[in-house]
């Protein structure tokens, strides 16, 4: 069963913010609501900025609304346009660029994996998140309908009631239409999984691979290798993404950007901020000042 909350005050508050570019016209925005702390909208309006190839914690569900997008997801890659969403896993690698300079505009929906697995509860008899099976959802009768619900969620009118039930109901129908859900998911490899929890621990130790394969009493290579075939990246770019994703936290909490970087492990700020423009498409100033809440 998927519970709503009930215990914060409905005072109708959204932390939200909106980063204007050289061109005035232009702008980014990020919107998170303390009291549904589960999620994270972005829009980007006319934007010409590109991705470098990142991975995200959460569970993310796109679209644009303007333009169309180069989408990668792992080796594939396919044109996104109106009418289709763009479906990713907790810790896939892709990126979502323009084509050819043109501006394109575009929602972007972050879910945290465990609120997301409590609505596959609902669904399903399933004890662990279910992944899509797909990239992407093609339809107008979807797209609408995440559309709407991005703004609901945006915008300041409406109970937070009434934003959980319409989001609770758009995954709902996500889930429906691209998982393949089963009782059990297939285990992962035990070494990958050791080393997942590893890379994204203590994020300021300075691991190397070699030492990680000895305390596995595995060869280094074969752990490399396994750990790319099954989770898409290297050792190094996830635990580089891994440092991204608890910067953002950082960042949304107000700590100092210097402080931030070394508590990420990061060799210094110049060091995060070229990371995280190139996995974010924005500055790590730009993130925090409009965070804080």
């Amino acid at each position: 069963m998927v519970y709503f909350s009930n215990t914060i005050q409905d005072t109708g508050d959204v932390s939200a913010y909106m980063i204007q570019t050289k061109d005035m016209m232009k702008s980014e925005k990020f919107f998170k609501d303390p009291r549904m702390p589960f999620a994270e909208c972005r829009y980007s309006k006319s934007s010409i900025r590109q991705f470098k190839t990142h991975m995200h914690k959460a569970f993310s569900v796109g679209a644009v609304d303007l333009g169309k997008v180069l989408y990668t997801v792992g080796e594939t890659t396919t044109e996104l346009a109106v009418g289709s969403l763009a479906l990713i896993n907790p810790e896939t690698i892709h990126s979502c660029n323009c084509i050819e300079g043109n501006e394109r505009s575009f929602y972007m929906l972050y879910l945290d994996e465990d609120w997301c697995l409590e609505v596959q509860k609902s669904l399903w008899n399933v004890r662990v998140f279910q992944p899509v099976s797909c990239i992407r959802l093609d339809g107008q009768e979807i797209y609408d309908q995440y559309i709407k619900t991005m703004q609901v969620l945006i915008g300041n009118e409406d109970h937070l009631l009434k934003k959980e039930q319409v989001l609770v109901e758009l995954l709902s129908q996500v889930f429906l239409l691209a998982c393949k859900a089963c009782d059990e998911q297939a285990p992962v490899c035990q070494n990958v999984e050791v080393l997942r929890q590893k890379l994204g621990g203590d994020l300021q130790a300075d691991l190397t691979l070699a030492g990680l394969a000895e305390e596995l009493a595995v060869n280094p290579y074969t752990l490399h290798r396994q750990f790319k075939r099954i989770t898409g990246h290297t050792p190094h770019a996830y635990r580089m993404n891994c440092r991204i994703e608890q910067a953002k936290i950082y960042l949304q909490q107000g700590l100092d950007i210097a402080e931030t970087a070394l508590e990420c492990g990061f060799f210094d700020q110049s060091h995060l901020h070229r990371y995280f423009k190139s996995m974010t498409t924005v500055t790590p100033q730009e993130y925090r000042v409009n965070f804080v809440q």
